[in-house]
C-alpha cells in the first residue's frame, strides 16, 4: 500500500532527475512543483487566516462583553463566523498536507532501488551480496537505515561490473538507474551528522563538502524560521496574548529547531528539499497575501456596504411605522399567523363586551339612584387595598401629617373587605338578565 502511495511521488522524481542530470537539481524542482500543486490548497488555508486575523478585534469584543460565560460566548462566536463566512478550522487542515509529502519523499530517498527504481528484493539481495564479495561493502552489526543509499553509490562508481553480474545471474537491470547522489562537491546521499562525528573523531577531514554538508540543516532551519515569519506578516499578533498566539508563537520555534535536528540525522538531500520548500513556500506566501489583501478589501467594503444598506433599511421602515402608527393607520403585519390574528380579535372583542357591559351597570346604578362607594386611594381595579390599608398619597409631599394620616388610614380600612364588588374586573363576563333582574329588585326591596 505505502508504494502505491509513494509511486507518483517516485516516478516525478526519477523524470526530474533524468530531465537535469542533476540529484540537487531534480530535489529543487520536486518542491517547486510540490508548492505548484499545493498553491490552491495552501490559497485557501491562507484565506482562512487572514479571514480570522480581521475578526480578531470583534472576537475581543465578543470576549470581553461575555467573560465568565463561555456558552454563550461560543455561541456568539459561531454565529459571527456564520455572518462572515468564516471557517475557524479552513487555516489548519490544508496546512498539514505538506508532512505526508515530505514522509513520501523521505521514502523514495532513504530507498532508492525499492522506493525510487521498483526493483524486486531479489535484486537488491543479488546487489548487497554482490558488493559484499567484491570488498566495496560490509554488513554492519545492527540494521542500517541508509543500506540502499550506501549500496547506490557504490552501484554508481561500479556500474557496468554490477550490471554484468546481475545479467549474468539472469535477473532484470531494465529498472536500474545509474544514480549520482553528489550535487556541487557534496554527496546528498550522506547524513550530515554522521560526518561530524567523524570529523569529531579524527577521521575525517574538514573540507568544502564537509562544511557544505554542515551549512545545510544550519540554512535549512534559518528559512524555516525567515517563511513562517513571513506568513505571519499577514496575520499581525494583537495586543492581547490568546491561546492561539502563544501557539503559534511555540510552533515559529519548534518548526525550524525540528529542521535543524532532522536535516542533521537524515540524507542531505531531505534538507536540500527543505531549503527549496521554504524558498518557494515563501515566494508563494507573499504572491498569496497579496492577492487575498485586495480581495479581503474589496469584500470587507462591499460587506460594509450591504450592511450600511440593510441599517438605512431598516430604520426607514421604523420611522415610516412609527408615523403610521401615529395616524392611526398601522398596516397589518402579514407575517401574523391566523391563530395569533383571532386570539387579538377574541381579546378586543372581549375588551369591547366589557366596556359596553360596564356602561350598561353604571347607567342601570344611575337610573336607579344607587351611589358608587368612594374608592379608597389605595384602590387598584377592584382590589381596596392593592396599595395598603394604611396608604396615603402625600406622603412624601406632606411630611408632616404623613405619620398621622396614615394610621387614620389604617384605622379607618381595618374590618374592611379588601374586594370592591361594585367594581368589575379587569376582562368581566357580560352580566346575565338573572342577575340583573336580582339586582333591580333588591334595590325596589329596600325603596
Amino acid at each position: 500500500m505505502w508504494a502505491a502511495i509513494t509511486k507518483p511521488f517516485a516516478w516525478l522524481f526519477v523524470w526530474l532527475y533524468n530531465l537535469t542530470g542533476s540529484y540537487g537539481a531534480a530535489i529543487l524542482l520536486f518542491a517547486l512543483v510540490v508548492n505548484l500543486i499545493m498553491t490552491p490548497f495552501m490559497a485557501k488555508s491562507k484565506k482562512g487566516m487572514m479571514r480570522q486575523t480581521r475578526l480578531q478585534p470583534k472576537l475581543q469584543e465578543l470576549q470581553r462583553r461575555h467573560e465568565g460565560n463561555q456558552q454563550k460566548l461560543n455561541e456568539e462566536m459561531q454565529k459571527l463566523y456564520r455572518e462572515e463566512g468564516v471557517n475557524p478550522m479552513s487555516g489548519c487542515l490544508w496546512s498539514l498536507i505538506p508532512f505526508p509529502i515530505l514522509i513520501a519523499l523521505y521514502s523514495v530517498i532513504r530507498q532508492p532501488f525499492l522506493r525510487m527504481m521498483f526493483v524486486g528484493q531479489d535484486v537488491l539481495d543479488a546487489i548487497k551480496e554482490f558488493c559484499i564479495s567484491s570488498g566495496w561493502y560490509t554488513a554492519p552489526a545492527k540494521t542500517d537505515a541508509y543500506v540502499e543509499i550506501k549500496l547506490a553509490n557504490i552501484v554508481h562508481d561500479h556500474w557496468s561490473e554490477t550490471v554484468a553480474h546481475l545479467q549474468g545471474l539472469g535477473l532484470p537491470t531494465d529498472k536500474l538507474i545509474d544514480l549520482d547522489f553528489t550535487s556541487l562537491g557534496i554527496n546528498l546521499g550522506t547524513v550530515p551528522w554522521d560526518t561530524m562525528k567523524l570529523i569529531f573523531a579524527g577521521t575525517a577531514v574538514v573540507s568544502m563538502a564537509t562544511i557544505g554538508l554542515a551549512l545545510i540543516p544550519l540554512i535549512s532551519a534559518g528559512l524555516s524560521w525567515l517563511s513562517m515569519k513571513v506568513a505571519n506578516m499577514a496575520n499581525p499578533q494583537t495586543g492581547v496574548e490568546t491561546q492561539q498566539q502563544a501557539q503559534m508563537k511555540s510552533m515559529n520555534l519548534m518548526m525550524p529547531l525540528m529542521s535543524l535536528w532532522f536535516c542533521f540525522i537524515m540524507p542531505a538531500a531531505m534538507g536540500v528539499y527543505w531549503i527549496g520548500n521554504s524558498v518557494f513556500g515563501m515566494i508563494r506566501d507573499l504572491i498569496l497575501t497579496k492577492i487575498y489583501k485586495r480581495k479581503l478589501d474589496l469584500e470587507d467594503a462591499e460587506r460594509n456596504a450591504a450592511r450600511q444598506q440593510r441599517e438605512r433599511e431598516l430604520e426607514e421602515r421604523r420611522i415610516e411605522t412609527e408615523r403610521l402608527r401615529a395616524e392611526g393607520k398601522t398596516e397589518k403585519n402579514a407575517n401574523t399567523s391566523k391563530k395569533k390574528i383571532q386570539q387579538n380579535e377574541k381579546q378586543r372583542n372581549a375588551e369591547r363586551s366589557a366596556a359596553i357591559a360596564k356602561e350598561e351597570r353604571a347607567a342601570r346604578r344611575e337610573m336607579l339612584g344607587i351611589k358608587e362607594a368612594e374608592k379608597p386611594a389605595s384602590q387598584v381595579g377592584n382590589r381596596r387595598y392593592a396599595r395598603g390599608r394604611a396608604y396615603v398619597p402625600d406622603r412624601f409631599t406632606n411630611p408632616e401629617h404623613a405619620e398621622e394620616a396614615t394610621l387614620a388610614a389604617a384605622e379607618e380600612s381595618e374590618g374592611n373587605v379588601s374586594i370592591d364588588e361594585n367594581v368589575a374586573e379587569e376582562l368581566p363576563a357580560v352580566e346575565t338578565l338573572g342577575e340583573t333582574a336580582a339586582e333591580e329588585s333588591a334595590v325596589i326591596g329596600q325603596e
